[in-house]
């Protein structure tokens, strides 16, 4: 028991853990944005590969950081306008569209990287994000921040701006609006449609973020299946968090304390009477957020309108 406690007790821990949840940051409040406003994205898993990938070569091929970051949220605007006007114009199911804009984008990104780098035999590198070292400084927590870099510390400050936005603003309002009561919206002379629009666009910008941070920061190459399933883990932890920014931040943090935790497991062995498959261990976060999210989906106010088509005049 006192290894365990070491073990969370430990800084390197809790790096590991601020570093696996910040692209479930970012996609979480993406997801949270369209879901807000009424629109289910099941693409998020191919935007993520979109991001990761355009966000990565437009580094390689001689831009700046941030500006890789830019073109990622840009391409992920991109793809979510192409699920908005599938879904929110043209009425289509959004499963449909999200599952087949996740085969859609994670397909383009691999056929644009053989064509890129059709005799390369190892994903080419990059000088990724360098961690801001002076922030070890702060109290208590310095030495789990400053081995992050700039986006890690981006995303935790979206939380509490996106949070803010949509509680406290007129386009939040309109946003939360659209996903309850869409007739409102329109009662106040404005479009759903163009909100929602609107809102999927954000949200996918930030879906490509995340995982821009996968290339740009989290590693320093592409490679296909690096982002595993994390955009699934997103749309479950938006239910996990009652749709709300700050819930969403401790389920992603939740699961990265998992995750890391299943990591250094697997390497004490001593730490557990018998030795375990490896898998098992592999299971533990995807288990417990599992009992998690259903302990949480029982009391969840989902939005009333979420995955409803809005025809304008319809009651």
């Amino acid at each position: 028991m006192s290894e365990l406690y070491d073990i969370v007790a430990s800084s390197a821990f809790w790096i590991a853990v601020l570093r696996i949840a910040t692209p479930l940051i970012f996609g979480t409040l993406g997801v949270l944005l369209c879901e807000r406003a009424g629109v289910l994205n099941l693409g998020i898993e191919g935007i993520m590969v979109a991001g990761a990938f355009t966000g990565w070569l437009a580094v390689f091929q001689g831009a700046d950081l941030w500006t890789g970051v830019l073109v990622a949220a840009m391409v992920g605007a991109l793809l979510g306008l192409v699920h908005a006007s599938l879904t929110v114009w043209l009425g289509v199911s959004q499963h449909v569209s999200g599952l087949g804009l996740t085969l859609l984008a994670a397909s383009l990104a691999a056929y644009a990287y053989r064509v890129s780098f059709p005799t390369v035999s190892s994903p080419p590198t990059i000088e990724a994000f360098a961690p801001l070292e002076a922030l070890s400084a702060v109290p208590l927590i310095g030495p789990a921040l400053g081995a992050q870099t700039a986006m890690t510390i981006l995303a935790l400050m979206l939380v509490p701006i996106v949070g803010w936005t949509l509680q406290r603003t007129p386009a939040g309002l309109a946003v939360r609006m659209a996903g309850e009561n869409p007739a409102a919206v329109e009662a106040q002379g404005l479009s759903v449609l163009a909100v929602r629009t609107s809102a999927v666009m954000a949200g996918s910008a930030l879906m490509g973020v995340a995982g821009a941070f996968l290339t740009l920061s989290a590693f320093n190459a592409f490679f296909f299946n690096m982002v595993n399933g994390r955009g699934w883990i997103c749309v479950a932890l938006v239910v996990f968090a009652s749709w709300r920014p700050g819930k969403a931040l401790l389920g992603a943090l939740l699961f990265a304390a998992f995750d890391a935790l299943q990591l250094r497991l697997q390497q004490s062995s001593g730490l557990l009477p018998v030795t375990l498959p490896y898998q098992l261990y592999l299971m533990l976060p995807y288990l417990l957020s599992i009992v998690a999210l259903v302990v949480m989906a029982r009391r969840a106010a989902y939005p009333q309108a979420l995955m409803k088509p809005y025809r304008k005049g319809e009651r």
